[in-house]
């Protein structure tokens, strides 16, 4: 009985100093670790999150693999990847430089891959070409993500089915593909894109909220699993943005009063967030941070307070203009194609 006293106020103490640690990396930022010559797998690259992403690590001269299911997009960021590293090239100095510093003769490398991640069978071909062609994975990203844009009574089935896959379901896939050589080597880097969607939800989404908390999820999961093997060297980084002005939900609105506080995130500013968590380990990133504080009133308080304060900000129907948006866009296309 002592010895689980003792082992309860030592768990106590573990806590509080988790707290401290978590909350002293708000005011004094960690160094951040180098990614040079790792090899990094971004999915949706050809997206807006995806090529932003791809920018960062570029500058960080990690050889980058590009997965996109639209082969033009994944070009263009690859082409912006290249011209990243020509810059880099010329910054060189001559001389005495360190390996994996500008100078060491060091080339990062870009590849790009078209995959579908909505399909096992596509991801895990992939993967073993990436193997094969470019090397083991280090930093698996997966930012691929869609939304349907309906309402769910007016959602086609296999739309709410295409959400569920791509945004939840490829994430296993991926992981499944990658993670093995992660846990044989005890190093590696995760990173859910996710969505402050998938803490809380909102009207007029259902099937993306649900296949956010499903990534969610499976991110927490499988962080639990991977302490519990004791791989101390594969590092999990969950990203929580706030609505960003991107094209996925670009029109998104709170109430106007409100909005100039809490405006929609710009996506650069997202995407260089949710790289200082990656590159210091953080577990978890919410932008903006008031998001954490959401989601801790969402644990707390009851269900009707909690539309009580969506009503009054505004929250409870912030994506219905993005809705009618969608919808006014598609029946102007069938009226173009005389559908």
């Amino acid at each position: 009985m002592l010895s689980l006293v003792l082992e309860f106020l030592l768990v106590l103490l573990r806590v509080v100093w988790a707290v401290l640690a978590a909350g002293l990396r708000w005011f004094v930022r960690p160094k951040e670790k180098s990614v040079c010559g790792q090899v990094c797998v971004i999915t949706g690259a050809g997206g807006e999150l995806g090529r932003l992403f791809a920018r960062e690590f570029a500058r960080r001269r990690a050889t980058l693999v590009l997965w996109d299911i639209n082969s033009t997009s994944n070009e263009e960021t690859a082409r912006m990847v290249r011209e990243i590293y020509r810059e880099l090239e010329t910054e060189t100095e001559a001389s005495g430089a360190e390996e994996c510093s500008p100078g060491s003769g060091f080339r990062p490398q870009v590849h790009t891959y078209v995959c579908d991640v909505g399909k096992r069978e596509s991801v895990y071909l992939t993967a073993e070409r990436v193997r094969r062609e470019v090397g083991e994975v280090d930093v698996l990203v997966n930012n691929a993500g869609v939304v349907s844009g309906h309402h769910l009574l007016e959602c086609p089935d296999e739309l709410i089915e295409r959400t569920m896959v791509v945004n939840c379901h490829a994430h296993f896939w991926t992981t499944k593909a990658f993670l093995p050589k992660m846990l044989e080597m005890n190093h590696g880097h995760i990173v859910t894109v996710a969505s402050s969607l998938g803490l809380f939800s909102t009207a007029g989404v259902e099937d993306y909220c649900a296949s956010k908390f499903g990534a969610i999820g499976f991110h927490e999961s499988l962080s639990h699993e991977i302490k519990a093997s004791e791989k101390d060297g594969i590092k999990m980084t969950l990203v929580c943005p706030y609505l960003v002005d991107a094209g996925m939900f670009r029109g998104c609105r709170i109430r106007k009063e409100i909005e100039p506080f809490f405006p929609p995130l710009k996506p650069e500013f997202c995407v260089k967030q949710a790289m200082k968590a990656i590159l210091t380990d953080q577990p978890m990133v919410c932008t903006p941070r008031i998001v954490y504080i959401v989601n801790f009133m969402k644990s707390i308080l009851p269900f009707e307070a909690i539309v009580c304060m969506y009503r009054f900000l505004g929250a409870d129907k912030c994506m219905y203009p993005f809705l009618a948006q969608r919808k006014e866009a598609m029946n102007n296309n069938e009226a173009k194609n005389g559908i």
